[in-house]
Parts: C-alpha cells; structure tokens; sequence
C-alpha cells in the first residue's frame, strides 16, 4: 500500500505503508542504532514521536516477547529504508511488520531515509504526519497543523503508571530462559515518567527492592515507603511541562539519596533551580560518546533525548558537571555537592546499546550506604 510522510516545512516523502493501516502525527526524529529496534519501539520515551532508522535494513532478526521495554509499542510511527519481510532469529516469534500491524502503528518503508536526516539534520527535528489512507498533500498539511507538538506539554502522564507496584525481575538471561537476581539489600522508590523495563532489571540485579510509582506521587507518600533511594526514570517530552514531578523532587532532596536518567536528570536539574532547552535533533542511538569528567575515560552510550540541561542556569547551585557529550560538548551528566544525588543525560542500562556506563548502578548503591551509614553514626 502506499504511504507518504508530510513534514511541517511541506517536505514530501513518498513509500510503501507496512504495519497497520492507518495515519499518525507526531515529531520526526532519527536513531543511529543498527539494531534494537524492538526495544526503541517500546521505549515510553519515544511517545509521540515517529522514529526513523538510519541503518537502511530493518527487521532482519524478527520480534520476540522478551526485548520489549514497556508493555506496548510506545512510538507514534517507523520510519526505514527497508523493512525486512523474512526474518531469521533462533528466539523470533513474528516479523516486524506482523508486530506493527497488531499494535495499530503505522510505518513507511522505501523512502530516501539519508535525504530525510540529514533534512533533519540541517533543519531540525520537526513535527510530521504519516499516512497509508490519505495521500492528499493539502489535506495532510491541514491535519499537520492542528498537531501542537511537544514543547511544553506533559507527555508524561500518557505514559505512567496508574497504581504502584513492586518490581522483582533480575536481568534475563536469553540462553537459559531464566532470571538472575542477588539478595535484596536495599529499598528504592522509582518514579515512573516512561520507566524502561530493563532500568528495572538492573536496579534488581543490584539488590534492590523496587517499588514503581506513579509519576505525580507527591514526596510524602514516597518517604512513607521509607526507601533507602529513589531512582528518576526516563520519559518523553518537554521536563518543563511535568510540574507535579519537579515539586516532589524538590521536596525529596537531601531526604534520601536520588539517581536519574535521561527525563530524570532535566527535572533534576530544574528542581534545583536550573534550565533545560530544546536541541535542534536531539541525541539518539547507541554509539555516542562521553567523556567522564571524573576518570578521563570515553563511555560509548545509548541515548534518546531532544531536550538538555543548561549547566550554565545551573551555576551556584553547588553541582559538578561529570559527563560531557563529545559530539557538541552538552552536558551529560552531574552530582551534587552537599546533596545526594546524582544524575546522567544518557542511558547506562543500554537496551540497546554498550554497557561502559552500567557502573553508575553501582555508584547508586554506594551513594545508598554512605548515606544511611551517616544517618546510623548520628
């Protein structure tokens, strides 16, 4: 079937649809993995965002129901130069295109995806609107524009959890079938503003006791948990637009020992009084380079974010900048001094992705015994 994608400066692509049929809007963006699709696909950080990979063949090892990052394919719609029909994977269940069909996304294939980033590239991440049923360009851009993007609003809430719960998986390990998970030594709190499943394999594996909570629990409630830490998930959109989440963060500080990631680490930052803004294309895919201030040493990491902290706004609020992105010198990460917590831009559970940055897990349950180790002596 055909399908066109429409951006909002009037850039036609047109391609062939597979998935479902069917029509999506949503901000255009591009990945630089060369695999883990599914777990892009399922990360709630990518809602409403239609996600285009750079690797031109997509789909060649298939899905299965164990690489997901979330209960359901969260981006808007899928974007590649070339969907693979027949997919070859001892642990494939279904073909990608069997996948979107079923969850009712929408997708594209056959189109110039190097012309459409480096567009993108050039002129910036910009909304979008793609469809298999209506291929009228006049009637599309009319759709387009009632489309209000993502600055400023809360995607979060689309996202959470609606009730809290406890989490008990340990990292899976796919050629036993099986879960590994040590003895619990701590209890963390972790807000859900788009939690990737595999955040919560590790804080598992490294003997938590988690409990997820929905992404507007105020601080009272969590500190009635008595948590040894509270962990900052990642999550879609605008930090600014989740209002309810920087107030309880502000609350928590100093009360318990605090790691975040990637939507974590700018509602952090604002908490303590500091900015974020708006990158013109983001930062997305699984090779990017960091620099850990601290050890000298580069950290190829996983990210996915279209928004950064200003570490400029966040002069005299006593923090120390760790990480640095070494594509545009953004930062990447940063701890407080007087207070416990720490944070990063990037993802250190990878999925997809290296695992340079999984020491940061530790580093929280370091944090974690120091404080309550201090708290004891007093």
């Amino acid at each position: 079937m055909k399908a066109v994608l429409l951006l909002e400066d009037g850039t036609l692509f047109e391609g062939t649809g597979f998935g479902a049929q069917g029509e999506t809007l949503g901000e255009v963006v591009f990945n630089t993995s060369m695999s883990g699709y599914q777990e892009i696909l399922t990360d709630p950080s990518y809602c409403e965002q239609i996600v285009t990979m750079t690797y031109p063949l997509i789909g060649n090892y298939g899905v299965n129901p164990d690489d997901t990052e979330s209960a359901k394919i969260q981006s808007a719609g899928f974007i590649v130069k070339e969907a693979c029909p027949y997919p070859s994977s001892w642990r494939s269940k279904t073909s990608l295109d069997e996948y979107l069909a079923k969850a009712g996304i929408t997708g594209i294939s056959g189109i110039d995806t190097r012309m459409l980033v480096r567009h993108i590239r050039t002129k910036g991440a910009m909304n979008g609107i793609l469809s298999s049923v209506d291929t009228d360009p006049a009637s599309l851009k009319a759709k387009l524009k009632k489309y209000p993007g993502l600055v400023g609003r809360d995607l979060v809430e689309k996202v959470t959890v609606k009730k809290p719960y406890a989490f008990t998986k340990g990292l899976y390990n796919p050629y036993t079938g099986k879960t590994e998970r040590p003895k619990t030594t701590f209890k963390v709190v972790a807000f859900d503003f788009g939690i990737k499943t595999n955040i919560l394999r590790l804080l598992c594996h490294h003997g938590c006791h988690v409990t997820v909570v929905p992404a507007n629990t105020p601080a009272e409630k969590i500190m009635k948990l008595k948590p040894h830490g509270v962990f900052l998930s990642n999550g879609p959109g605008d930090p600014e637009g989740v209002t309810y989440a920087i107030g309880a963060i502000r609350d928590l500080l100093g009360k318990a020992p605090i790691f975040g990631i990637c939507l974590g680490h700018q509602l952090l930052a604002i908490a303590l009084g500091g900015k974020t803004y708006k990158l013109k294309f983001g930062h997305r895919g699984a090779n990017h380079p960091v620099k850990n201030l601290k050890t000298g040493n580069i950290e190829i990491t996983s990210q996915n974010h279209g928004f950064c902290v200003d570490i400029d706004s966040l002069k005299g609020k006593k923090v120390e900048v760790t990480h640095m992105n070494l594509n545009d010198n953004t930062v990447e990460g940063f701890r407080c001094a007087k207070l416990p917590a720490f944070c990063v831009q990037y993802h250190p559970e990878a999925s997809p992705g290296p695992h340079d940055s999984a020491y940061l897990f530790q580093d929280f349950i370091k944090l974690m015994e120091g404080f309550w180790k201090k708290k004891k002596k007093r």
